[in-house]
């Protein structure tokens, strides 16, 4: 139908956006036959404007909804339009937006009121039982945009996550929040598309930069990891300015709680920096604790699960995973495994000794043994850090996290004292290891839930330090007098045995002289016992087994063991021994089937019979 040449005639195609302003007399447009009267034909020229041609000017039946060329023969003061139908058989055809100035997402807020063009990436389609909203990110910000065709029906089909867009529209203030009303949305090919892909790129990279800030605390080991944190908190900045999900997992104990929390803190208020909902922080964002301290198969299936579900609900994008306090050793491969199908992408900070083939999944892994260092460098301290690279506002708000990590996770490196002595007039040692205590107990009863708001009563984050301070003492009373009431049932339990190396080994049965299912669980319990028969045997090197029908967790002082490599052993060792585990180089965990529990745990202590003996003061 449409043919090129200079004698063709040009016809319009008005764009859902147009209004009368785009409209000029003597032009010819597309139109469609709304309906009929007395004295003429109605014809829709997009769905807001629409003229009368008078049945003297109309050259040949119609019936509603029939296309119909037209030219404008007049436009009256009032508004209304005259037309007359023009029958040609070539001609070509020009769209026509609606007038408007193509501005940045940053400025949007001085231009309420206003019709504007913004160009950037489709991140998110979400179908409300009203409007469609499209979530839009330039390389200044995020903003949505609302279109409507009819309640709960989708507007624009054809628009999809990751296309690159021009949306027109007018600025307006809903809920105290900026959105555009939709009048057209067009997706950009061809040229254009590159050109605003790749300047979006280009600003959001240099965006995603964090700054470049010193540490909290002198550390050689820390320092060497800085490229790698860097690294890690620019991923973390560009997946929140592209409207990207973040799923935060980590380790269910005080350390990977207080990683996972600094992390959080500084993700959701540069979310909130950054527009978009008023509640994206909770759906662009979640934190959820692992039991173990791996990325267990439990867990990628139900991040899978709500990724997925999400994605089809609400368009989101897949989200960005990271790990904290767990993700570097074996057992998380079967996870990651599980995750590369649906290209999920994940990031790692972690202290447990790093097994090799773990890397290939990972955009980025912050781990002290890359570089020299070990697990003294604890979790919260690494997550702290990045957190303040990913937002240096929140510093103030989580510099005692790494105190409190270090006490709870028993940590023996230089950096424990000096993030302590950081914090010091606000929380003293002891308090922080009653926060840890109350972390460890309040997780326990969360089970798999975050507890949020709780968590952050307890940190004191939340401003209200009276609140903290009784919570806390609450939560540490009602600890130790779990905790004490589990030791009277096992310490008459232990079995004490005196190693090859000189080394004191004791043995505790959790399973049947521990209370089960409440506080302290088997690896806490375990821990308290070895906490008594180190003091009790003090200066002398100690090694404690607490162990289960399949299980058995150690911890020692004094002997210096490699868990992680003396499973690989074993595994190799005890044919039909269905072991794996991991952990520390001195405190960790082994797995096995039940019947073959004595044989591994007389292959366990004659290995660390073999070991050396660190000379203690």
């Amino acid at each position: 139908m449409q043919n090129t040449s200079e004698d063709d005639v040009l016809v319009y195609r008005l764009g859902t956006g147009c209004d009368l302003a785009d409209i000029e007399e003597g032009n010819v447009y597309q139109g469609k036959v709304q309906g009929f009267a007395n004295f003429g034909m109605f014809v829709q020229l997009n769905d807001r404007i629409k003229g009368l041609v008078h049945k003297s000017n109309i050259k040949a039946d119609h019936k509603e909804r029939d296309s119909i060329l037209v030219r404008v023969r007049q436009i009256r003061p009032n508004g209304n339009i005259d037309l007359e139908e023009i029958q040609i058989q070539v001609y070509q055809v020009q769209n026509i937006e609606r007038k408007s100035t193509t501005v940045r997402i940053a400025d949007l807020s001085t231009k309420v009121g206003k019709t504007v063009a913004i160009e950037g990436e489709v991140a998110q389609i979400k179908q409300t039982s009203g409007p469609t909203i499209f979530t839009v990110v330039d390389e200044t910000g995020t903003q949505n945009a609302a279109a409507f065709v009819e309640a709960g029906v989708r507007a624009y089909p054809e628009v999809e996550l990751e296309n690159i867009v021009k949306v027109i529209g007018e600025v307006m203030m809903r809920n105290n929040q900026l959105q555009i009303e939709v009048d057209a949305i067009t997706v950009m090919t061809g040229d254009d598309s590159v050109a605003v892909k790749a300047r979006i790129e280009k600003a959001l990279d240099a965006r995603s930069e964090p700054e470049d800030i010193p540490l909290l605390v002198k550390s050689e080991v820390m320092e060497k990891l800085r490229p790698e944190m860097k690294k890690v908190a620019k991923i973390i900045r560009k997946a929140v300015f592209t409207s990207q999900p973040i799923i935060l997992r980590h380790h269910a104990d005080a350390d990977g709680i207080c990683s996972a929390v600094a992390i959080e803190q500084a993700v959701v208020s540069l979310i909130r920096e950054s527009g978009g909902d008023f509640d994206a922080d909770y759906y662009l964002f979640k934190r959820a604790p692992s039991k173990a301290p791996f990325y267990e198969i439990e867990d990628i299936t139900r991040d899978l699960d709500f990724s997925l579900k999400d994605h089809i609900r609400f368009g989101q994008k897949m989200p960005l995973v990271i790990l904290t306090d767990n993700g570097s050793t074996e057992e998380d491969e079967p996870s990651y495994k599980i995750a590369s199908v649906y290209d999920i992408p994940f990031i790692v900070i972690d202290h447990h000794h790093p097994d090799a083939t773990i890397d290939k999944y990972l955009l980025a892994h912050v781990n002290p043994y890359h570089v020299g260092g070990d697990f003294g460098i604890t979790a919260g301290m690494l997550g702290t850090e990045v957190a303040r690279l990913i937002n240096p506002k929140v510093e103030s708000l989580i510099r005692h996290l790494p105190a409190v990590a270090g006490v709870g996770d028993r940590s023996e490196a230089p950096e424990r004292a000096l993030f302590l002595s950081l914090v010091r007039d606000q929380f003293a040692e002891e308090a922080c290891k009653d926060i840890a205590l109350a972390l460890d107990y309040e997780q326990f009863w969360l089970r798999f839930n975050d507890g949020r708001e709780i968590i952050k009563d307890i940190l004191n984050l939340t401003g209200k330090p009276e609140r903290h301070k009784k919570l806390v003492a609450l939560l540490v009373d009602g600890a130790n007098t779990m905790i004490e009431d589990q030791m009277s049932a096992c310490m008459p339990h232990v079995v004490p045995r005196v190693l090859a190396n000189d080394a004191l080994l004791f043995l505790i049965d959790v399973e049947i002289h521990a209370h089960k299912f409440t506080f302290p669980p088997p690896g806490k319990t375990s821990g308290e016992v070895h906490d008594r028969l180190c003091r009790q045997n003090a200066g002398k090197p100690v090694v404690t087994i607490g162990f289960g029908p399949d299980f058995a967790v150690l911890r020692s002082r004094g002997v210096l063991m490699n868990i992680p490599r003396m499973v690989r052993e074993l595994r190799v060792e005890i044919p039909g021994g269905g072991i794996s585990g991991g952990g520390h180089l001195v405190v960790g965990s082994i797995k096995f089937v039940e019947g073959m529990r004595d044989v591994v745990l007389e292959a366990l202590i004659k290995k660390i019979a073999d070991a050396q003996v660190q000379q203690q003061n």
